[in-house]
């Protein structure tokens, strides 16, 4: 099976929306990961039992406790009663990705379906996992800068004004710093408007232009660059190259198209690109070790792991330990992220309340010694 660039941007560009019509609205719905998984799991156990497909989505449509899940099980079922294969009826619904429904292809061709969904399983599981541990890592920092801005913006507009009201009434000449301050406070209105004002501009530039191939190209180089992140970053999406690689040379499928059925997958244009260059590589004679060592993307520890594997026609293997391996470095990382970020956070806020706490003390001090003089 071959699969090219051209496809991959055509079913990239697919809408990911399922719609249900109810009355004069139509409401646009998506599949959570924690869903896929469910459905994914459940369906691969009543396959191992021994009950049809078709029995089995009848089962898994009656157990759906809402009904947008429970119509589009049945539109599935109708699409295969109705002589389509597994993989097309689930990418008619739109709620599938590429990554998915090209598996369960692979899975349908190789007659290891139920492999493949319980591969599938596991993937959304760590996903789920993967998601819940960033979110409970950051949900500490994100609170506490969010408290931060508004205490500096309370401090700028209303405690500024009144230190400042009261040093005109002396007249006297305030350091440098009490200065600056005071100037700050004066067109802190005008500032956290610009500060909002970009943050927005930010939001809306990444949506109109995330499709656009020379933006993905520099904000992926961008975010590999950022320290600690960068790196993490990578190895979540090396993370997933391994764990897709896995799932489809086990169903023996041709390294080729191993290769492209992966690029659908991951969505980081650096990863996208080196695919597409080593495929080149491959059809030329060259072994995978030698074409991934030409990307700088990849580590060079998985590159030497994988040529070990080449060696002894293991690569399934190597690619299932390294997938295990990259998830435990992955999970460590996340954990140091709220470990280093939660005491760097406490540190700025204090240096910036105590910079604009003394700013306005000191001069209030010089004052009450000349009183007493």
């Amino acid at each position: 099976m071959s699969l090219d660039l051209s496809t991959y941007k055509a079913n990239k560009s697919e809408k990911t929306d399922f719609k249900i019509e109810t009355g004069q609205f139509q409401f646009s719905k998506k599949l959570s990961d924690k869903k896929k998984e469910v459905f994914y799991r459940e369906l691969g156990m009543l396959l191992k039992s021994g009950v049809d497909f078709k029995k089995a989505l009848e089962i898994l449509s009656n157990q759906s406790n809402t009904n947008f899940e429970k119509e589009m099980i049945v539109q599935i079922k109708d699409k295969v009663v109705d002589g389509k294969s597994i993989y097309e009826s689930m990418r008619e619904t739109n709620q599938f990705s590429a990554y998915e429904y090209y598996s369960i292809q692979i899975g349908e061709e190789t007659r290891k379906l139920e492999e493949v969904l319980g591969e599938l399983q596991k993937y959304f599981n760590r996903k789920i996992q993967m998601k819940r541990q960033i979110v409970s890592v950051l949900t500490y920092p994100a609170i506490v800068m969010l408290v931060t801005f508004l205490v500096l913006y309370f401090m700028l507009n209303k405690v500024v004004p009144m230190f400042s009201s009261v040093f005109k009434q002396f007249g006297s000449e305030l350091p440098k710093s009490t200065q600056i301050i005071i100037k700050i406070s004066n067109h802190s209105g005008t500032i956290f408007t610009v500060v909002i004002g970009v943050i927005v501009g930010l939001i809306i530039a990444h949506a109109l232009l995330k499709e656009k191939q020379s933006y993905r190209a520099f904000t992926g180089t961008l975010i590999l660059k950022i320290p600690y992140f960068g790196n993490l970053i990578r190895k979540i999406y090396i993370s997933r190259f391994c764990q897709a690689m896995n799932l489809l040379i086990t169903s023996k499928t041709t390294l080729i198209s191993s290769l492209s059925l992966t690029a659908k997958m991951i969505s980081f244009y650096p990863i996208e690109v080196a695919i597409e260059e080593i495929k080149e590589d491959i059809t030329r004679g060259a072994s995978l070790n030698e074409s991934l060592k030409k990307h700088n993307v990849f580590e060079n520890k998985m590159v030497s792991m994988i040529e070990v594997a080449e060696q002894v026609n293991q690569l399934e293997t190597m690619f299932e330990r390294l997938t295990e391996q990259y998830n435990e470095e992955i999970s460590h990382q996340t954990k140091m992220i709220g470990v280093i970020l939660e005491p760097m956070i406490i540190i700025v806020i204090g240096i910036i309340v105590g910079v604009i706490m003394i700013s306005m003390y000191a001069p209030m001090f010089d004052l009450s010694k000349i009183i007493k003089n």
